[in-house]
């Protein structure tokens, strides 16, 4: 698995500036002021950080832009980077600054000479997410190992960075999975990947075949049946908080997504690989909340499948049977994550009653096509509930974007044979499937769906990943949980 870069924090050493090796970036204000740290490299390299500043690119360049200046005389770095940023720029910036700081550095050692910047946290943060590499089906490594992060921050002890690691982790670890080909995470394999969360304290139970059935959860099993791979449910319990009812965490894990007998064109099918993305964000966060010693109760459920077309594979026009109780009738073996969620969304109600359960899923192709690759769909029962998710989304610089719930929506999934279909036709795709999840949400249980298809994973860099899994929903639903679940 992909380890974070360490970080350590010191406070601003300008004779050390000299001997310094790897990457040194250091802030100019777009007035061209420079702090203690940037005085000190401008000294060493004779000027050649005021003639930077100075250029006319320079005017024009936004603020968090960079001007890497290679092999700077006087100075043993090999890289000196100068940035543009007001040290009283607001944290989203901070954080995207390191972002793009981290991916001009490279590999290697990088100090961040950050000196009196007010959202030094957030700039340590970016550079931290920025500098992640999948490399673990390469048979040789790609150049240099990533070194560690050293900032050199005005006021150490008063900046707060002990949950830098917990949440780079949480995030490596979502982006880690995302990024495994099937044939490496099948669901045995994550199953097991899960289990070895127990190592930070969480409490992981799977749940096999054999009492999927004897809980009712023919949805779930109907999806994986035509695959060789058993279907499993993994629960992982974190109860830091003491006796209230915990937050209820419910990703879909399809370890791949054929279409099964509905199947998918052939052409970017090697995609489906990320179906599981909603699970790995779950993960992720119970990852995160263990390794900070969260003081909350959080319960995470995956459900983890396989959808492959086989001679036992389910078909368009079966009947199958909810945990629930509720029949559904498949139209489209396609839309499967759904049945997925129902059954697992029940087990988390009937075992637990969570305070509030939020969803998580690379569910509907149609919520790419509305919010691009830039916001997740929220949609949610709970008009308290959805807000402060999406607060802790904003404050986290993770793009999300509600959207509506409601009967006539709903009206769409009515099924001639059955209680329920599982699509409800092109029109408002990620609306219905939400409406299909909604049916399984007990009275008075607020609950959020959040529809990933578009974030999870990218073919070019996301704000805070190279291109691939990007780690979506980790950080805020952290910071939902700190704000809304921790005292």
């Amino acid at each position: 698995m992909t380890a974070p870069a360490p970080i350590r924090v010191f406070e601003p050493d300008a004779d050390a500036l000299a001997t310094v090796e790897g990457t040194v970036a250091v802030l100019v204000g777009p007035d061209g002021e420079m702090g203690m740290l940037a005085k000190r490299a401008n000294k060493l390299t004779r000027g050649a950080v005021e003639r930077a500043t100075g250029a006319e690119s320079w005017k024009k360049a936004d603020e968090g832009e960079v001007v890497a200046l290679s092999w700077p005389t006087g100075m043993g770095a090999d890289r000196l980077l100068v940035v543009k940023l007001d040290r009283k720029s607001d944290a989203d910036l901070a954080r995207k600054t390191g972002v793009a700081i981290a991916r001009s550095a490279g590999s290697g050692n990088l100090t961040l000479c950050l000196g009196r910047l007010k959202h030094a946290r957030e700039a340590m943060l970016g550079a931290l997410l920025r500098r992640y590499d999948y490399t673990d089906q390469k048979s040789k490594a790609d150049g240099e190992k990533a070194g560690e992060i050293t900032a050199m921050v005005a006021k150490p002890d008063e900046v707060e960075t002990s949950d830098l690691a917990a949440l780079a982790e949480g995030v490596f670890f979502c982006r880690d999975l995302v990024n495994a080909p099937a044939n490496v995470l099948t669901t045995t394999t994550y199953a097991e990947r899960l289990q070895a969360l127990s190592e930070h304290g969480l409490e992981v139970e799977v749940l096999e075949e054999d009492r999927l059935r004897e809980l009712g959860m023919g949805a779930l099993l109907a999806v994986g049946q035509g695959s060789e791979s058993p279907s499993k449910v993994v629960v992982m319990k974190w109860m830091g908080g003491g006796d209230e009812a915990p937050l209820a965490l419910v990703g879909k894990g399809v370890v791949f997504d054929t279409g099964g007998i509905s199947l998918k064109p052939g052409a970017g099918m090697e995609d489906m690989t990320m179906d599981m993305g909603g699970s790995a964000v779950v993960a992720g966060v119970m990852k995160t909340l263990a390794m900070r010693n969260a003081k909350a109760n959080v319960v995470g459920l995956v459900g983890l499948v396989e959808n492959m077309p086989s001679g036992r594979a389910y078909r368009p026009g079966d009947v199958v049977t909810s945990m629930k109780g509720d029949t559904i009738e498949v139209i489209n073996t396609d839309a499967e994550g759904r049945l997925v969620l129902a059954d697992v969304m029940w087990y988390a109600q009937e075992t637990f009653q969570p305070s509030g359960m939020i969803d998580l899923a690379t569910l509907t192709g149609a919520v790419i096509i509305g919010l691009g690759h830039h916001n997740a769909g929220l949609l949610s029962n709970d008009d308290g509930f959805v807000d402060d998710i999406l607060k802790a989304a904003g404050t986290e610089g993770e793009g999300a974007w509600r959207l509506p719930l409601g009967k006539d929506y709903a009206d769409q999934l009515k099924s001639r044979i059955a209680d329920v279909k599982n699509v409800g036709g092109r029109p408002a795709g990620t609306i219905t499937a939400a409406e299909f999840l909604h049916r399984f949400v007990k009275e008075g249980t607020r609950w959020c769906h959040i529809d990933i298809a578009g974030v999870a994973s990218t073919s070019f860099d996301s704000p805070y990943a190279p291109k691939g899994a990007s780690g979506w929903g980790v950080r805020a639903l952290d910071r939902f949980i700190r704000d809304t679940c921790e005292g």
